[in-house]
């Protein structure tokens, strides 16, 4: 008791009188930190660098891409700098300067050893539907292990700062806005709305139930499809078509997935986005607020018809004017000079092999799903046990690793029987153990993306290489992305408005740099798994 009273006296007493000193100091005078109004962070799903380009002279000059090229700053050589490069893990890292190793987010969906079952990335049965009677909103960030920088933005402002994300992915929407974000909205292709999630929200806003209510779907559809230019000035695209004329009336009420390969997608998601400045009062007051706005549409189309199609160049003609318009909207609304806007993507595209094996370039398809199969009938017929594979997705295999714990196989052993199987499928480079990551012998830059991609958890046992310009299934056409190669991970990353001079640079930096990069321009503090690094000439 003796020594308590002694440890009071002489260490929290004068604890307690500092504080009481402290408290009597004066607050900082914060007036002079300068912060934009409002970031938009603007992030198209499947765009790969070159699309800023390759439509260039088609691009308006009031447009949005020639408006951040020519009056913001451009880094040209911009890449992802994990595997797998696709949709979940993208938005990830974007918005927490993180990789899938300390984010937990390794693709769209995984095995999680852990929790011994199959998870997608924003999964959540705790929570239920905002806004519609299906189980589509039943999803939430909970799957993120890290924070964003909705999530700093927030702490740094005590929670005064609002931050929103839409898109009409669900995974582009709430892995973008956070873990505290105000609200994310994501599209319900069963009823064609808007919808949200009761992590978030109780019930929609007024102004979301407003925007259901006009049945945008159904209005767009009337309009049908046609190019938004004659046919034949559509030369940077490879076509046989003579016409070009989708029919959408038919599906008017009926379905309401089909929005999402229609430029109509990307027009929602902005009437969606300026709802949200105007009603939310975005940017209005005295605390910046992030909008994070994602565009879904291009990957569907891209996987649907191929980059190289009428209906991509369309897509991004489109979106062009709109993006214009959508900056005018700011400078009414919020101001010029007053709002940050960065561009990017959550990953690029490989040519539809069939297209480059007609014009002589090699490539090709791998058969996942056979391979799966025969794969697991190897692996039973040689050690006596059924479905030791798991699947095979992100690419990399998933061992059944309970059964061969309880069947007490050598591990060593199943993986020295799937990789040599793998090296003789044509299309695979290279196949090894995750376990040996730290001794492979493949460039310093490639190693570094997979280890960058693995979280013992939720990635599989054995990763797989494909060769350049060879594909995950899609054995009857389209196309996908998903690994190292430049044209699934070389993307554009443009700024533009507050803070943002006119330039470029050419040196590599990598997506996890964007949010260390705002972070600074905010002064507000980098999200807790960040491991990218400031780009220097943005903030100079």
């Amino acid at each position: 008791m003796t020594r308590f009273i002694f440890y009071f006296i002489f260490y929290i007493i004068p604890v307690i009188s500092f504080s009481q000193v402290v408290t009597k100091t004066p607050l900082p005078d914060t007036s002079n930190i300068r912060r934009p109004k409002l970031i938009v962070g603007l992030v198209i799903d499947q765009m790969r660098w070159d699309f800023l380009y390759r439509y260039y002279d088609r691009y308006l000059n009031d447009g949005g891409f020639k408006r951040l090229l020519n009056g913001g700053f451009s880094c040209e050589n911009t890449f992802i700098n994990y595997t797998p490069s696709v949709t979940a893990c993208g938005h990830t890292a974007v918005y927490t300067g993180s990789v899938p190793s300390l984010t937990g987010i390794t693709g769209n969906e995984w095995w999680d050893y852990q929790k011994g079952d199959f998870f997608y990335c924003t999964e959540d049965d705790s929570v239920k539907t905002v806004g519609s009677i299906t189980d589509k909103g039943k999803m939430s960030p909970r799957n993120l292990l890290v924070n964003t920088m909705g999530d700093e933005l927030k702490l740094a402002t005590n929670f005064r700062s609002k931050v929103i994300g839409l898109a009409l992915k669900d995974r582009g929407a709430i892995l973008s806005a956070g873990h505290s974000a105000d609200a994310a909205y994501w599209y319900d292709e069963k009823t064609g709305d808007w919808i949200s999630s009761s992590y978030y929200i109780d019930e929609l806003p007024q102004w979301v139930k407003a925007i259901n209510s006009r049945k945008l779907v159904d209005s767009s559809y009337q309009y049908n499809w046609r190019t938004m230019y004659p046919l034949e000035t559509y030369t940077q695209s490879s076509t046989d078509k003579k016409t070009f004329d989708y029919d959408l009336k038919p599906y008017i009420g009926k379905n309401y997935r089909f929005l999402y390969v229609t430029p109509y997608g990307n027009t929602l998601t902005l009437e969606m986005a300026k709802a949200a400045i105007n009603n939310e009062k975005l940017g209005m007051d005295a605390y910046p607020d992030l909008l994070a706005i994602s565009f879904s549409t291009p990957d569907y189309t891209g996987h649907t018809f191929g980059p190289n199609s009428v209906e991509t160049e369309d897509v991004f003609l489109r979106l062009d004017k709109e993006l214009g318009d959508f900056i005018d909207y700011l400078d009414e609304k919020v101001g010029k000079g007053q709002y940050l806007v960065f561009l990017t993507a959550d990953h690029g595209v490989s040519q539809v092999p069939s297209f480059l094996k007609k014009h002589k370039v090699p490539a090709g398809n791998v058969d996942v799903e056979t391979i799966y199969q025969q794969l697991n009938a190897l692996l039973a017929e040689k050690f006596k046990t059924p479905d030791l594979c798991l699947g095979i997705f992100n690419y990399q295999v998933y061992l059944n690793r309970d059964s061969i714990d309880i069947k007490r196989i050598n591990l060593d052993s199943v993986e020295q029987t799937v990789i040599p199987f793998l090296l003789k499928q044509p299309g695979i480079k290279d196949a090894f153990s995750q376990k040996k990551l730290s001794e492979l012998t493949l460039p310093a830059k490639i190693k570094k993306t997979f280890i960058n991609g693995f979280h013992s958890n939720r990635s599989g046992d054995i990763q797989i290489i494909f060769e350049p310009q060879w594909i995950e299934g899609l054995l009857q056409g389209g196309t996908t992305h998903g690994l190292f190669n430049p044209y699934d991970t070389h993307i554009p990353l443009l700024w533009y408005g507050w803070g943002i001079k006119h330039g470029k640079t050419y040196r590599e930096v990598n997506v996890t740099d964007i949010t260390p990069t705002l972070s600074s321009l905010l002064n507000i503090q980098v999200p807790n798994g960040s491991i990218g690094a400031v780009i220097s000439e943005i903030v100079k």
